[in-house]
């Protein structure tokens, strides 16, 4: 497998976080989120997900001898390379110890190569979920808490199946996370013996999408999968699949998952369904009772997995001893998985302590936390149903 041990180069301390000492009073860590763009309604609640973690830590007083932990946010604009990569070089200037993020499979792709490996940086994503991301050359620095769509694809051709699906016409955003995504429900459903009629991309931020859903139209199907973005591309399909009468039922995968899409489509979504990275049980409740008092939706998507990477990397400073990349990057995995007592939301503090003992942890956290092989997250999902114009949960696997 691709995932090689972390460099440890004289270039990669002068460059991270080995500039500050290992006991430090404050650590950074940077948010790095499209909060312009195709997911924006998304990304407030994550970056409130990683934030709440932080202020449960600073408010504990246990990191590392009372260090407190600040967070530096910034734009990718989601498909926004350029953007997302001149950001993330801002936020290491700025002296951050670790990135949450990128949101976006994209960004964190060029992130990652152009600015966390030559420098050493640990990256954590809540949502990046291209299945090329397994496989890029990261020298041990990227890891994510939502599972890829590798995995995806097979949870919705069995959802599509057991809904007596027998064929689907599919679009996807015109982009990595799209083609990845949409690979996976094609070969997935084919597998289960679906038909797919028809594989067409789409771009965002167009006006107006008739030809697109002309083709799709024309090669038919019993449901259209939507493999895009929820505030822009993805939602024009969608508006203009309804307005010429082309589909009436949508499939939606997880970049189409939030609430804004049947708030800004109305009642004629109801009936469409899909899937988002989420878990059940004692953690994600905990998880949404803190968000609630917080302020924020902890339902929201992705918000559960942000709080986790939030945590996994002060954990893992905990476990290390240090704030710096090159040292406490090798004991993500450590803390994310068993052997260990097994921590949920709200018990951040209580890690600290353990593992300032020199005991072990086992982080569950909000998504049920399960890294394998080299930072992949083993996931589960929530099956969601558009109902009265809202966001159900109807189930989980």
């Amino acid at each position: 497998m691709k995932k090689m041990l972390m460099a440890t180069t004289a270039a990669a301390l002068v460059a991270t976080g080995a500039m500050a000492e290992n006991h430090a009073k404050e650590v950074k860590l940077g948010i790095l989120f499209g909060f312009t763009g195709p997911i924006e309604s998304l990304t407030g609640p994550m970056a409130q997900g990683a934030e709440l973690a932080m202020s449960e830590v600073t408010e504990s007083g246990l990191l590392l001898d009372g260090t407190t932990v600040t967070p530096m946010r910034a734009d990718t604009g989601c498909i926004d390379a350029g953007l997302a990569t001149s950001n993330a070089e801002r936020l290491i200037a700025d002296g951050i110890s670790g990135l949450i993020g990128a949101a976006c499979s994209g960004a964190s792709g060029a992130v990652l190569q152009n600015v966390a490996v030559p420098n050493g940086m640990v990256m954590i994503s809540p949502s990046s979920t291209s299945p090329g991301l397994t496989t890029v050359e990261d020298n041990g620095l990227f890891f994510r808490t939502a599972p890829s769509d590798a995995r995806e694809g097979a949870v919705m051709a069995e959802v599509l199946r057991e809904r007596g699906v027998e064929s689907i016409a599919l679009t996807y955003t015109n982009n990595d996370f799209g083609k990845g995504l949409s690979d996976a429900i094609e070969s997935s459903f084919k597998e289960l013996g679906g038909e797919v009629t028809i594989v067409a991309a789409h771009e965002d931020g167009k006006a107006d999408y008739s030809a697109e859903v002309g083709a799709l139209a024309s090669a038919g199907g019993d449901i259209l999968v939507v493999a895009g973005y929820l505030d822009q591309g993805g939602a024009g399909i969608i508006r203009s699949s309804l307005d010429s009468g082309a589909f009436d039922i949508f499939g939606l995968p997880n970049g189409m998952v939030g609430d804004s899409l049947p708030e800004n489509i109305g009642p004629d979504l109801n009936g469409s369904y899909g899937q988002i990275p989420g878990a059940q049980g004692k953690g994600i409740e905990t998880f949404s009772q803190m968000a609630e008092d917080a302020g924020f939706p902890g339902s929201s998507s992705y918000a559960p997995e942000s709080y986790d990477a939030a945590a996994l990397f002060m954990l893992a400073m905990q476990a290390a001893g240090s704030t710096d990349p090159a040292v406490y990057g090798a004991k993500i995995m450590e803390v994310a998985n068993a052997p260990g007592e097994q921590i949920f939301p709200g018990e951040l503090g209580k890690a600290l302590e353990l593992l300032a003992n020199g005991q072990d942890i086992d982080y569950v956290g909000a998504s049920a936390v399960e890294l394998i092989g080299p930072g992949e997250s083993a996931g589960s999902y929530r099956l969601i149903e558009i109902i009265d114009g809202k966001v159900e949960t109807v189930g989980f696997k």
